[in-house]
């Protein structure tokens, strides 16, 4: 249970060593400084992005991008990376444990990965201060849903509807935290197949489990597992758009990935264990962080 605090204190120790080198001393770091600050960065995250049902890149592209000298197209690029590699690490223990459900990511990501390559073509083509604005917006309302919405960690579900029976959309896993055998179905799955197609590969987790958890009634835990699983597909979409447009560097994605991966795999084994109040706060924290460092940089505050 102490992991996260030390997780998070050693994350806020390496951005503060880069953050201090490109205020003035960039240039006396040797050439392979900035990747080892990289892996260990994103292992880091790695730990706490699983846990909190986020891809990588929510964490990767505004602290990477705010305290490395790398250009925001380069970030955003290994971004997506980033966010494929954590979600394929954590995977397999996910879909072991019951955290996970393959069959409630499939239709999900099938409808958001064909919208990823229009949404990575809208991100490159507007200015990134409107999507930063109408993106952070979006982030803080959700929090506030998360925040005032009661029974999130086992949402009640009188009845499933005619569509997710018709796709056995449905499961069953044992909570680590307290031995309890959880059954859970879903709802309002026309609905939520509806706003995965509308998120145009820009949900990146802060989104997927507020979908999954508050509208169609999944589980807290089973609906950040599920969001890794739909980050693997509509990453590996968006990615193309941004290897076919030459804005991934090996320098920076490399190591990021590698990190990201190991982390990953002690994040996936903290969802299990962990109990779901401190699920809910991490969802909470990560999105009040993402959604004001998007309006705060979208609206000219934080440069």
């Amino acid at each position: 249970m102490k992991r996260l605090p030390l997780a998070a204190a050693a994350l806020l120790l390496l951005l503060a060593l880069p953050a201090h080198a490109s205020g003035g001393a960039a240039s006396a770091m040797p050439w392979w400084g900035w990747p080892l600050a990289l892996f260990l960065a994103c292992f880091v995250m790695g730990i706490v992005a699983v846990p909190a049902g986020i891809g990588g890149g929510t964490l990767f592209v505004p602290i990477v991008g705010g305290f490395f000298p790398f250009h925001l197209d380069f970030v955003r690029g290994a971004g997506l990376l980033v966010a494929l590699a954590s979600a394929l690490a954590a995977a397999p223990m996910l879909l072991r444990s019951g955290l996970a459900s393959l069959r409630l990511a499939l239709p999900l990501a099938l409808l958001a990965s064909a919208s990823s390559i229009a949404g990575a073509l809208l991100g490159l083509a507007l200015p990134v201060s409107v999507v930063q604005t109408a993106l952070g917006l979006i982030v803080l309302s959700i929090v506030l849903l998360m925040a005032v919405a009661r029974k999130s960690e086992f949402p009640v579900v009188a009845a499933p509807d005619r569509l997710s029976s018709a796709l056995a959309l449905h499961g069953v896993f044992v909570d680590g935290a307290t031995r309890q055998r959880i059954d859970w179905q879903v709802h309002r799955t026309a609905s939520g197949l509806a706003v995965f197609l509308g998120m145009f590969g820009i949900g990146a987790g802060w989104a997927n489990v507020p979908a999954l958890n508050l509208l169609m009634g999944a589980p807290l835990k089973v609906s950040a597992g599920t969001s890794g699983l739909v980050l693997s597909l509509v990453d590996s979409s968006a990615a193309w758009v941004y290897v076919n447009k030459g804005a991934v560097l090996p320098m920076i994605a490399v190591p990021s990935v590698v990190g990201m991966m190991l982390g990953a795999k002690i994040g996936a084994r903290l969802l299990n264990v962990l109990k779901g109040t401190v699920i809910r706060r991490m969802v909470i924290a990560v999105l009040l962080f993402a959604g004001l460092r998007a309006l705060l940089k979208g609206t000219g505050v934080w440069a």
